[in-house]
């Protein structure tokens, strides 16, 4: 679409029509439709590979001769075109592709300007064979008309081959040029221009570091400008100033830099209302204008190029701009072409030029490891004159080297700290001095362009920096001289010896122009052709210098520095670390400083981490069982307030010491409590009295939200604290200071309502009465508690919780707690059109942190030995930034993948973050997720829980509320849509851990289970010795026990069940000679002896038995019977010391047995006994159900076919309902789904019911009706039939009366003779 643009206005279709060439509508392929002579290049392999064939998707390629050591690709457009995307390809149908290119342009061929992406990488990634179409969409477009393509690495199974395809659109440029003196002015037709929204842009060039571009201001104080300073672009813009608000709206931005190049750059302003997006060249800031208007009021005119009247206080000392400047458009106009017809709305100043004049430099660049430039002098003379310019980021480097004739030295000139340094070294025979140094200039690495001009004669030497005579410096010394005829640039030939450059400075990399050796402009055109000199490694025609420190990627106020290819954040004095000053080095709270064992005093804390918010000093009184953070403030004192009226009120203003109001507020909100005690007194001076409602007195809270309510009261209420109490000094108030009484008055309390602190302001108006005075002192904000580490949720059944898409910059880091029994899952996933990251439980042993932030697919694995689904917490730290990528699990080693050099972090994240699972629910994770926070920012998962979605508060899920509860000591394990019972530390088996496990012992027979061997109680009597004692074993509790067993038996005594120690310490199970069950314990000197039961339990039958001691506190129950619970002596030491051996049926222990025990120990248990456990062992599971370990601690006598497993002690145990999802007998009943469609069967049924009804009644009331008067008929019919009825009339008689009916009369009638006799059949029968 091309846009025709009226004489007088730039319309608005012609405004969308612009930037819609910077969208989809700018698309065309460009290289197609050109001619042969449009494509060029350095040279050719074979006339089948010549430029002409490097059209993309063409029948052939391009490739160069194989002795090209610099090849390149050039095409000619035919005039300037705006570039939005490039693609590649291979030679067709062969093993030549390109794998890596560099991107040169401008308007001129021999003045390029390479293409950064972001990050400053100049180095396009290319294909992987020779029919693949790799395209890159450019983040900011080229406008140019001259494309060359550098290929830097290619197959190297094959030799380089490319076609090309451009796509973009021809652009319309429209150009002024001003030449410093000059300026344009666009007159509004109204004296002033009132805008709420703006859209400004032209695009510029220059070789100038300063410059005045658009300047407009109006008489109300607002303004406009946006110029160059030292080669930024400065945005400066205030919407305006009033004597109510004197705080001042100003607004200052800055983006790009090195915009000194001789380029277009393209330059953007949007603005609605306070809202600006400035863009440079692709890179968008994003802002909000300081001050209280919406309104941007200009008058008269707007000025480009430069300001026409002088006069402007804030343009003092400010040059006009010097260099082009295109297609500018103001708000629907369209400046330049206005300008270019010379229309009456533009007033010019100076002769404002409609071309653009270009300066060649030929400028080279120095981009390798062993870069140089050599070219050749007129030799043996007695003075020597070289000068040119360069620019650089690095500190070091070599700029010169020349060594002299006649074996009389060399010279050197170094880049050293910024400044050049010269040696001139001479024969030691010849002079004093071994050699003479110098040095000039001062942070002349600065990216900016700085000329050298060094003179060096037999008697002095003189160097000139930036041709400055103050730059100058002088030498007087005598100097033998005769020049040689090889002058290195940029580093020295490998190697020296044959070359004759004996330097050992590093090279330098940066870029060169204006070379002149002994007066001469070296010609770089035939350096680059070989027929002057030699080179390695340069790129002439072009500086390939970029700021890599813009945008800045180092954080909170950290200073970048850099070099050619890398640079670095310094981090000191910020309180972060790592390679961005991205992560805290400080604790988030006082809470944390407890934990690693601090004690009371001032602490740095930085409540949100990574975020933005810096850290601030606290005072944290550290406790046992808790820190407070302690923030004081100005407003401790008490402060007197007279005077102030609800038109005029006292703002008290409360400023916290190191801190400001979001900081603290940082702090409060990650806070499990926070409290703040405020005072109010008064002398005639209400709070909430007033017939309005509105409250005279209140305090202002975190964003400066009101709060009417006062300390001691919950918030929303409007009383203070003796209106909680209802003890106010006046009954119809809810304050004290309501009253209004002409004497002192309190109202006082704590305000602890954490997400209205802290307090920020203290508004008092009611001070104006004659003898009405206030004050007020408001404490600390004192915290204790960190409520974002457990934030913690519960994902039973994969539904995620979705927050906002979350904003990244260019560093990210992650960190949560998870607990799970799954296999896998995802934690959290966000992904946009091509950028994604992802955390996710990939295995049971491997946890994986995924992304794409624009260099492909890459992933980093913890693998752990031990799995990480073990119902355990596990701690995940996860960071990428431009420089590394690191993943951590619990105290693992950080797993770290360094970035390539020049990356740039994409994260352009469009869709929600899905936290739980990932998009669209895939792959959920199921388990529990506390303490989620990315950048600092904690995610509120609580407040997203939904138990309906079954995402629950806290870690809870199936295990919750189990339809079957897991028995005997298993625990529930989570699953994904299910749960199951781990029956490891249970006596039991089965699903729920409720089938027994038991033997049947014959006389004789017992079970020995070894909880300590005797040398493992040798050491741990020796540590304890030494003070370091091990690690309690499985059965070994000092302060209690738990012991559980089943038996069945008819025969006593017996010993059931008996815990040896390698002291006199016993505990006992056994049944006395008549039946009763007795518990006995040795607990250091005094045995303990409880009857279990009341009668004889040698009855045959199953019983239960469980026994628990904690400390001198016992429990005991026996079958169903109510817990029994005992009391311990306190002479009675509390612990059972080193439990030795466990038996069952009997023991076989030799020393000091007490006699009793002994007495009941023969002839040893007959009976069953199942489901046996003391503490976590559980020795008949360990007999029956052996485990890999290869060594059995049980020992069974006489041998072990004596013991025979058996269940016949289990108890019988109520009914189970097990879950469908456990039962392989369920069937859904949605397998036999009956659709019910009988709705109005049912109707019309129930109406026939009705109507059958209804008729029965009928026909009842007519028979009632009819037979009404019994054996008398009314009727005209004749005598037989009289007769008839009177016979009948007799037999229903007789038949009422009990008398049998005659079989028939004789006079009947021949149809009375035939009708059946049932009642007379059925009687005999």
């Amino acid at each position: 679409m091309k846009c025709q643009v009226p004489a007088l206005q730039f319309t608005s279709a012609c405004l969308e029509a612009q930037p819609a060439l910077m969208d989809g509508h700018c698309s065309d392929e460009l290289v197609g439709p050109l001619y042969v002579w449009n494509l060029g290049a350095s040279s050719r392999s074979s006339i089948f590979r010549a430029a002409t064939f490097a059209r993309i998707y063409g029948a052939g390629g391009w490739s160069p001769d194989p002795n090209d050591k610099h090849p390149w690709l050039q095409i000619d457009l035919t005039k300037k075109c705006r570039i939005n995307a490039i693609a590649t390809q291979g030679t067709f149908n062969s093993y030549n592709w390109v794998t890596r290119y560099i991107v040169l342009y401008g308007d001129h061929p021999n003045n390029w300007k390479p293409y950064f992406q972001q990050g400053s990488n100049w180095t396009f990634f290319g294909n992987v064979n020779d029919s693949g179409v790799v395209r890159h969409n450019l983040h900011y477009p080229i406008l140019a008309r001259y494309i060359r393509i550098v290929p830097v690495a290619w197959n190297p199974r094959g030799a380089i081959g490319l076609r090309v395809g451009l796509y973009g659109c021809y652009y319309q440029s429209d150009i002024l040029y001003f030449d410093g003196d000059d300026a344009i002015a666009y007159q509004f037709r109204p004296k002033t221009v009132r805008t709420t929204q703006d859209i400004i842009g032209f695009n510029f060039k220059t070789m100038e570091r300063d410059g005045i571009l658009m300047y407009g201001e109006g008489i109300q104080g607002d303004y406009i400008s946006v110029e160059l300073r030292q080669a930024r672009l400065v945005l400066n813009m205030s919407l305006g100033n009033s004597l109510l608000n004197t705080s001042g709206g100003e607004t200052t931005m800055t983006l790009g830099s090195l915009l000194d190049d001789q380029h277009w750059h393209q330059f953007r302003l949007d603005r609605y209302r306070q809202f600006v997006n400035f863009s440079l060249d692709g890179e968008v800031l994003r802002f909000r204008l300081n001050g209280a208007f919406e309104q941007l009021d200009l008058d008269t005119e707007i000025f480009f190029g430069g300001v026409i009247n002088h006069k402007k206080q804030r343009l003092a000392y400010r040059p006009n701009f010097r260099g082009c400047m295109e297609n500018i458009v103001y708000d629907l106009i369209y400046v330049t072409h206005l300008a270019l017809r010379r229309r009456p709305s533009i007033r010019f100043e100076g002769r404002v030029g409609s071309y653009c004049r270009d300066n060649l430099l030929f400028p080279f660049t120095f981009a390798g490891v062993n870069n140089y430039l050599e070219v050749p002098g007129y030799p043996r003379r007695n003075s020597l004159s070289v000068s040119f310019g360069f620019r650089t980021w690095d500190f070091v480097g070599l700029l010169l080297y020349t060594p002299f004739a006649d074996d009389l030295g060399w010279l050197e000139m170094v880049l050293s700290d910024g400044q050049v340094n010269v040696t001139i070294a001479q024969p030691k025979s010849e002079t004093k001095a071994k050699r003479l140094e110098f040095a000039a200039g001062y942070r002349l690495n600065d990216g900016f362009w700085h000329s050298v001009s060094l003179k060096v004669r037999e008697t002095s030497a003189v160097i000139t920096i930036d041709e400055q005579n103050d730059a100058s410096f002088r030498v007087d010394r005598n100097i033998q001289l005769r020049t040689g005829n090889r002058y290195f640039f940029g580093g020295c030939p490998k190697p020296a010896l044959r070359t004759g450059c004996l330097s050992n400075q590093t090279a330098f990399h940066g870029c060169m122009q204006m070379v002149n050796v002994d007066g001469q402009l070296i010609e770089l055109d035939m350096v680059r052709q070989h027929r002057l000199g030699k080179y390695f490694e340069v790129y002439f025609n072009v500086c390939g210098i970029t700021d890599r420190c813009s945008p800045n990627l180092c954080e909170h106020g950290s200073r970048c520095m850099q070099s050619w290819d890398d640079f670095q954040c310094i981090c000191d004095l910020t309180g972060y670390k790592g390679e961005t000053c991205h992560k805290p080095v400080y604790k988030e709270t006082c809470d944390a400083y407890r934990l690693s064992g601090k004690m009371s005093g001032n602490y740095t804390i930085d409540p949100d981490g990574s975020g933005p918010l810096k850290p601030f000093v606290v005072y944290c009184d550290i406790q046992e069982d808790r820190a407070w953070t302690t923030v004081w403030h100005n407003r401790y004192w008490a402060t007197r307030v007279t005077g102030y009226s609800p038109e005029r009120p006292f703002l008290g203003v409360v400023d916290y010491w190191n801190a400001s109001w979001g900081e603290v507020s940082a702090l409060a909100n990650a806070s499990e409590y926070c409290e703040q005690r405020i005072e109010f007194n008064c002398y005639l001076s209400r709070l909430l009295n007033t017939q309005t409602g509105m409250p005279l007195s209140f305090w202002m809270g975190r964003n400066a939200e009101r709060h009417y309510y006062w300390g001691g009261s919950p918030p929303g209420l409007g009383r203070c604290a003796c209106g909680m109490d209802k003890n106010c000094a006046d009954p119809r108030f809810y304050c004290n200071c309501d009253a209004d009484h002409a004497m002192w008055r309190t109202d006082k309390g704590l305000l602890t309502f954490v997400d209205h602190l802290p307090v920020t302001q203290v508004v008092v108006t009611d001070t104006n009465r004659t003898g009405s005075t206030a004050q007020f002192t408001l404490g600390p904000l004192r915290c204790y508690g960190d409520r974002n580490s457990w934030n913690t949720v519960s994902f039973t059944n994969g539904t995620p919780l979705i927050f906002p898409t979350f904003q990244v910059n260019y560093s990210l880091d992650i960190s949560f707690f998870f607990k799970t029994s799954a296999p896998s899952g995802t934690f959290l996933e966000n992904v946009g059109r091509k950028n994604y990251i992802r955390v996710e439980l990939n295995t049971t042993k491997d946890l994986v942190f995924a992304y794409d932030i624009g260099n492909g697919d890459e992933n980093l694995t913890v693998h752990s030995e031990m799995p990480f689904n073990d119902n355990e917490w596990h701690e995940v730290k996860a960071e990428i930034n431009v420089k590394v990528a690191r993943l951590r699990v619990d105290r693992m080693p950080w797993v770290v993948r360094v970035a390539p050099p020049q990356s740039f972090v994409h994260m352009n994240l469009t869709r929600p973050l899905y936290v739980g699972s990932a998009i669209y629910s895939l792959r959920p994770f199921l388990g529990c997720l506390r303490g989620l926070r990315m950048n600092g920012v904690t995610l509120n998962l609580e407040g997203k829980a939904n138990e309906s979605l079954g995402v629950l508060v806290n870690c809870t899920g199936h295990c919750r509320r189990p339809l079957v509860p897991c028995q005997n000591y298993g625990t529930c394990v989570e699953h994904y849509n299910h749960y199951t019972c781990n029956c490891t530390g249970s006596a039991y088996e089965g699903p729920f851990c409720n089938q027994d496990i038991g033997a049947y012992f014959v006389q004789g027979s017992w079970v020995r289970y070894d909880i300590m061997t005797t040398p493992l109680y040798v050491v741990r009597e020796f540590s304890n010795i030494v003070h370091q004692p091990l690690q309690p074993l499985p059965g070994y509790n000092l302060t209690g026990e738990t012991v559980g067993l089943s038996f069945r038996t008819s025969s006593a005594p017996a010993v059931l069940f008996y815990i040896s120690t390698f002291v006199n310490d016993y505990l006992a199970i056994l049944l006395r000679d008549d039946g009763i069950l007795q518990l006995r314990y040795q607990l250091g000197t005094l045995p303990y002896v409880y009857a279990l039961s009341t009668r004889s339990v040698a009855d045959g039958q199953p019983h239960r038995i469980n026994i628990t001691r904690v400390n001198r506190t016992l429990y005991t129950q026996l079958d169903y019977f109510p817990v029994m619970v005992q009391h311990f002596s306190a002479f009675v030491d509390s612990k059972l010391d080193s439990p030795k051996a466990l038996y069952l049926g009997r023991f076989m222990e030799t020393g000091s047995i007490d006699p009793d025990i002994q007495r009941y120990n023969t002839p040893g248990f007959t009976g069953c006994l199942s489901g046996v456990k003391f503490n976590s062992i559980v020795p008949l599971k360990a007999i029956f159900r052996p485990s890999s370990n290869p060594v059995n601690p049980y020992r069974i006598k006489p041998n072990r076919a004596a013991l025979v497993e058996s269940n016949c002690a289990s108890l019988p145990s109520a009914y189970s309902e097990m879950p469908p999802e456990l039962d392989p007998w369920y069937i859904d009943p949605a397998d036999f789904l009956y659709i019910h469609d009988d709705g109005w069967v049912a109707v019309v049924i129930g109406v026939v019911v009705f109507l059958l009804l209804l008729l029965a009644a009928v026909l009842l009331l007519m028979y009632l009706h009819h037979h009404r008067y019994k054996g008398s008929y009314h009727t005209n019919e004749p005598k037989a039939i009289q007769d008839y009825n009177s016979g009948e009339s007799s037999v229903s008689s007789a038949s009422g009366g009990g008398a049998s009916a005659p079989a028939a009369k004789p006079g009947a009638s021949r149809k009375d003779q035939n009708l059946p006799k049932i009642l007379e059949e059925a009687k005999p029968e």
